[in-house]
């Protein structure tokens, strides 16, 4: 029999780029995908170009589709926006009937933002003027469990994770309903995947054939607001701290857990202990915005590598607020413990991210 999997968000970058690891995957002809998009125009072309796919003409806001859908399948992967509550909560009422009728438990992956995903999950405001102390890490639950839930994104997380936990039993629970209720878990396993800063140009096969999207996001911003100013930018004093990841090794992560799954891996933890940090090193803004200096500089766009402080009116110019452009300054600081503990094992170092500054401002410009 084959494994029902929905796919929300494959037209995106983080998505797109694990969609074609799966249709890539050793059991690829196990599977059997059924991907929801709103583009007319990108159903198409998937039903062209990849017709091992079933394709769904429909948005994350169309409730009752997202809730059938999930109702009919076994895995759920979600790489589409992180703070659509009503989108989540219908794809958990699908996942409820699901477990309801068919009696198994299924899979749900949430990827915690479509890029850059510890923005208002992980991040202190330090407005790049010093390294905040929260260091975070996703083999502790409990170091999980301190973030506030008024955190960007954090009520979503907590949605998925009751679903999770329904019907364990509690450390208050007498011996009687601990019997009584031993063999009911949540009426699913979750797992729930943070990215850092992902950078590179994704390169595979639904890039090349116009289905996803090949970029980033909090790099090339970062790199656009320094070419129209003409220097390279910083908030403060650029020392703040955030973590980074190639395209290619966090989509790896998500086949890791869905290979760990499927092999019974006890170190594949759901729940409360299902967060999964993409972090393969830490830079600080500094070192970012001098590197797009130099590679500024070497293309004669700016006289000066280093980096100068953005002002208010820039950051309302360039990023859309000053609250938005001091995301460029906040701290966010995590071990991927977890993550490695299954087998992930990310080779890139920020040397890596700075290398990719020259191709992302060659293809900006």
């Amino acid at each position: 029999m084959s494994t029902q999997i929905l796919f929300v968000g494959a037209t995106g970058y983080i998505g797109g780029t694990v969609l074609a690891k799966l249709i890539e995957h050793p059991s690829a002809n196990t599977f059997s995908i059924t991907v929801l998009t709103r583009s007319q125009d990108k159903a198409k072309l998937i039903e062209e170009k990849f017709p091992q796919l079933k394709v769904v003409v429909g948005s994350t806001d169309d409730e009752e589709t997202l809730e059938r859908l999930a109702s009919e399948s076994h895995v759920v992967i979600g790489t589409a926006d992180a703070d659509n509550l009503p989108a989540v909560k219908a794809i958990l009422r699908g996942l409820r009937k699901r477990h309801a009728t068919v009696g198994d438990l299924p899979i749900f992956i949430h990827t915690v933002e479509t890029d850059d995903a510890m923005q208002g999950v992980l991040t202190t405001p330090d407005n790049g003027l010093k390294v905040g102390e929260n260091v975070y890490d996703d083999a502790d639950p409990k170091s999980i469990a301190s973030l506030p839930p008024t955190q960007v994104h954090r009520d979503v997380d907590l949605a998925i994770v009751e679903a999770d936990e329904q019907g364990k039993p509690s450390v208050r629970n007498t011996r009687l309903e601990k019997i009584l209720i031993a063999n009911r878990l949540g009426y699913l396993k979750s797992y729930i995947i943070l990215p850092s800063t992902i950078y590179g140009l994704a390169d595979h096969a639904l890039t090349k054939a116009g289905i996803s999207n090949p970029r980033s996001i909090q790099v090339p911003l970062l790199i656009k607001a320094s070419l129209r100013r003409g220097a390279p930018g910083v908030v403060g004093k650029g020392v703040s701290i955030w973590p980074s990841v190639h395209i290619d090794e966090v989509a790896d992560l998500y086949i890791r857990i869905l290979d760990g799954i499927v092999n019974n891996n006890p170190a594949v933890g759901h729940g409360a202990d299902g967060f999964y940090f993409g972090i393969s090193d830490h830079h600080t803004w500094y070192e970012l915005s001098k590197e797009i200096g130099r590679v500024m500089v070497q293309k004669g766009l700016t006289k000066s590598d280093e980096p100068t402080p953005f002002s208010d009116e820039e950051l309302v110019k360039y990023f859309g607020s000053v609250e938005g452009g001091n995301y460029y300054g906040s701290t966010s600081r995590g071990i991927p413990n977890h993550s490695k503990a299954i087998g992930w094992d990310p080779k890139k170092t920020k040397k890596d991210l700075f290398a990719s500054i020259t191709p992302e401002l060659e293809a900006l410009l």
